[in-house]
């Protein structure tokens, strides 16, 4: 493991795009932007999955649970000791008492470690990943009871966040090709591992790896070197080939990467912008994630409680409403302390909510 830690620094991954918030909450529904080598990638060539299964769900809960995720109260905890402890009995209590249709869960984040066991990452850096598999635990608990798990991951090279990680996966290294090479095993491991217990992957940070979008957060020399997305989405189909994909092309942006994903990341920091349709421009099912209380994203700040919602019942049902005529579902990211208590205002008002759609 690093051996800097991860608790007290304020690292957001989203924290520069915010600033463009305002000036592309437009582009949601224009014209979506292309990379400039998609004139040859076309649907042809790829058979989006069937989103109809997501496209059914009204809402669902984020939840950023990382290495740098602090408790309520006290000291954080190591990260192999913080997952061993993580009460997914409490966890999925709060989820049924929200009313959620599925969980968006956090794997990796800006520190590349894994709240389960991964044989490729510990070739790569010993000492990332645990014992316990939470991911594993968390979407037989969520099948029990007929919801589905999506998966956040992030490739951890994003500004020097994680400088040992960047080193040891190569991202800074003169051939690019294995870097590649080891995020795409990274990727399929997992998808061979976990099959349809994943029914969908959310790709963050792509803007790290790709300057071709429009937010570039590169930092190191790519040597004119294309990260190959077409194979990273097969990888990411790797055991269950009807899995989503998506990546995240920061806020409220429809550009895409490649044409070969499924649905739309639809990173929001207000709910200004509902569905206007099942499908944006670029033909990509709409999908929206907000965070409900918090737009820090992680709970990182030691002694303080996870602030209250951000909006009223009345803003939240009505929103949902909105995307839902629409068979669009919406996304809250809910506060998460280390032991794995959701935020208590914010699962209340997701419960009103759910009481509502249902009345």
């Amino acid at each position: 493991m690093n051996s800097t830690s991860p608790h007290g620094r304020q690292v957001c991954r989203r924290t520069f795009l915010q600033t463009t918030a305002v000036a592309s909450v437009a582009c949601i529904t224009a014209r979506p932007l292309f990379a400039a080598d998609q004139q040859q990638d076309t649907n042809a060539s790829y058979h989006r999955a069937n989103t109809d299964w997501l496209a059914k769900c009204r809402f669902g809960i984020g939840v950023h649970w990382t290495a740098q995720t602090v408790p309520r109260n006290d000291s954080p905890k190591p990260f192999q000791k913080a997952v061993a402890d993580f009460d997914l009995h409490g966890f999925m209590a709060a989820v049924e008492h929200a009313g959620a249709d599925y969980v968006l869960f956090t794997v990796t984040h800006a520190f590349q470690m894994l709240p389960a066991p991964h044989a490729v990452l510990d070739k790569i850096l010993p000492g990332r990943t645990v014992e316990r598999d939470l991911i594993r635990e968390l979407a037989d608990a969520l099948t029990a009871k007929q919801k589905h798990l999506l998966v956040y991951y992030n490739h951890s090279c994003n500004g020097k966040q994680d400088s040992a990680w960047e080193q040891a996966v190569g991202y800074h290294a003169p051939n690019k090709e294995r870097f590649a090479k080891n995020l795409i095993e990274i990727i399929s491991w997992m998808g061979e591992r976990y099959r349809d217990k994943i029914k969908a992957w959310w790709f963050d940070s792509p803007y790290s790896v790709d300057p071709r979008g429009p937010h570039n957060s590169v930092t190191t020399n790519m040597t004119g070197f294309q990260f190959p997305w077409e194979r990273f989405t097969v990888a990411a189909k790797a055991g269950y080939p009807a899995r989503l994909v998506t990546y995240n092309a920061g806020v409220n942006q429809t550009f895409l990467y490649t044409m070969h994903q499924d649905y739309w990341a639809g990173e929001m920091v207000n709910l200004d912008t509902p569905a206007r349709n099942r499908y944006l421009d670029n033909g990509l099912q709409w999908f929206g994630w907000t965070c409900l209380e918090d737009r820090r994203w992680v709970h990182t700040k030691l002694e303080t409680p996870i602030p209250p919602p951000l909006y009223t019942n009345e803003q939240v049902i009505r929103y949902v409403q909105s995307c839902n005529r629409h068979t669009a579902p919406m996304t809250f990211n809910v506060g998460i302390y280390q032991d794995g208590t959701l935020a208590e205002t914010s699962i209340e008002q997701l419960h009103q909510l759910n009481r509502t759609l249902h009345s």
